[in-house]
This record gives structure tokens, sequence and C-alpha cells, in this order.
């Protein structure tokens, strides 16, 4: 019985000789890395399956359906918050500025949060792989704004001492990963 490198040598081997992926498509080269969703992480006996690059592909496509979904439905759940709270601004401007302002920057921090997330949802189409640091970038705003919202002086939430430090403690962190991860994605190139 063939081991587990063998039959990964020989799917990227009959990828190398075909030109041809388990998703049907032809890569460009024979000395070039197979595309992911290749027939690299599949077994030799179902490589060359008609039926497994349908599946495969199948799949591929309802993934990339439900993401879109998604990302639509969050620009669409940002517009609203952002209208609202231009709307909300408006109206609460002539009972304080301040109040309205604080209430406004609240939503379009919030709507940050979501476009940043959709900005993750297109990464994760284009390339089809999860990438960090949009997900760090949200992490580092939502800490931002509630460490904004607790310090307002007329903020009726209010966090102990070691409540604040952690939430500072956080945003160091965030930022740290912020670093890490463009250091390590320079590095791959």
């Amino acid at each position: 019985m063939p081991d587990r490198l063998t039959i990964a040598g020989r799917a990227t081997h009959n990828v190398a000789m075909t030109g041809i992926s388990a998703s049907g498509e032809e890569s460009a080269g024979a000395g070039e890395a197979p595309e992911p969703g290749s027939a690299e992480g599949l077994p030799a006996r179902w490589a060359g399956s008609t039926t497994v690059r349908r599946w495969i592909s199948a799949l591929e496509h309802s993934q990339d359906v439900i993401t879109v979904t998604v990302g639509v439905v969050l620009i669409a759940l940002a517009v609203v918050l952002l209208v609202s709270g231009m709307v909300d601004f408006v109206g609460a401007s002539s009972k304080g500025v301040t109040t309205a302002a604080e209430n406004l920057l609240d939503r379009v921090l919030l709507v940050l949060i979501l476009v940043e997330i959709v900005h993750t949802v297109v990464l994760s189409l284009r390339s089809h792989r999860l990438v960090a640091q949009p997900f760090i970038v949200v992490g580092l705003i939502a800490v931002i704004r509630r460490i904004l919202l607790v310090l307002n002086p007329n903020s009726q939430s209010s966090l102990g001492t070691a409540q604040l430090a952690l939430l500072i403690g956080m945003v160091a962190v965030f930022v740290a990963g912020l670093i890490a991860v463009s250091r390590f994605e320079k590095s791959e190139e």
C-alpha cells in the first residue's frame, strides 16, 4: 500500500503532466505549483474522477454565492446604519451637538467595522484563503470604539480601572499583531 507522500506525489505528477486540475481547469504550465482545490490534496484514485471534480466545483461555487450574499447583506446593513445615524444626528442636533455627534461617531465606527468585514469577505473571494489582517483591524476598531464610548464624560456606562487597562492592553496586542502579520506577509513575498 503506497504511503501518503507517494499518493500526493502521483497526484501532483498527474496535474503537471496533464495540466488539468481537479476542477477541470487547465494550469498555466507544467513546472508551476497546482492551484488551490486541485488534485494535489486528493487521493490518486479520485484525482482523475470527473464526479469528484464536479462536486468540488459545485462546492466552490456555492461557497462563493454564500460569501457574496453575506457581503451584500453587510453592505446593506452598513448603508442603513449610516443613513439612520445621519437622520438621528440631524434630529438630535437641536438638543445638543455633542450628544448627537457622539451617537453619530458610534454609528460611523460600527459602519467602519462592517466595511472591514466586507473587505475580508472580498479578499476571501479573491484568494480563497482567510486573511488575518482585516480581522485584526476589525478588533482594533471595536476596542477603540468601546474605549471612546466609556471615556466620554456624558456616557452612562462606566468601567473599572482593571477593565480599562484590559481594553488598552487589547489595543497594544492588536497593534502588535497587525505589525507581526504585516512583516510576515512581506517576508513571504
